[in-house]
């Protein structure tokens, strides 16, 4: 998992509540485990005006040109700015993946969905909480201000803007210790792998039939 501990970047608009993760990454696009290849699906019946269909090749497809992500201000954003209970509707990990994948290190807004939020932690992104006042504050001065960027530091808990304006936020130190090392499930436990050995030889030795090979 890639580690998170400060960045600066772009910031482009989720500027709707109650965005659920059908809408962050639709149903039909779920037919890969892989946690690469979504972000060309990332919010795709807002960002296409055609019905995106599973394993098609996005390019030639006709762009809405309403929406942030194809407007050429937001390009190579890393930080998305949204709105109330992100991330809302089915558990599905895809969501994260997505938002990954194409390129968002950070999501802001007043509040997540729990399994989003979790989820989120596991797979290197960083769903931060501010207040809905300062979140409200953040959209008025990224739509006055073409490549508005924020400066977001995990290690010192706060978001700074381009005034100089700082923003602190809660995180527990558990998920923030994983973030800033990179450690997802697999990782925490692979910092085991000596113990683990380590029991696996001494359950040799006290219970052999356990590991003898299986006999036809």
């Amino acid at each position: 998992m890639k580690s998170f501990t400060k960045i600066t970047g772009t910031v482009a608009p989720m500027d709707r509540a109650n965005v659920d993760t059908d809408m962050i990454i639709p149903k039909q696009f779920l037919k890969s485990i892989k946690r690469t290849g979504f972000g060309k699906n990332l919010f795709d019946e807002l960002r296409y005006l055609d019905e995106g269909k599973p394993d098609q090749d996005c390019t030639g497809r006709p762009l809405n040109p309403d929406f942030p992500l194809n407007q050429a201000r937001y390009q190579g954003a890393s930080v998305l700015l949204a709105r109330k209970n992100f991330g809302c509707g089915s558990s599905r990990e895809h969501a994260p993946w997505a938002l990954d994948d194409y390129g968002f290190r950070c999501v802001i807004a007043p509040s997540f969905a729990d399994i989003f939020y979790n989820n989120c932690f596991k797979n290197g992104l960083l769903p931060l909480v501010l207040e809905e006042a300062v979140v409200e504050q953040l959209f008025a001065e990224m739509y006055a201000s073409e490549g508005y960027q924020l400066t977001v530091d995990l290690q010192r808990q706060q978001v700074e803007t381009p005034s100089g304006q700082v923003f602190a936020f809660d995180i527990d130190e558990f998920r923030k210790h994983c973030l800033i090392n990179g450690l997802d499930d697999i990782g925490l436990t692979l910092e085991q792998a000596d113990a683990i050995r380590a029991y696996e030889s001494e359950r040799r030795q006290s219970a052999p039939w356990l590991f003898d090979a299986v006999k036809p």
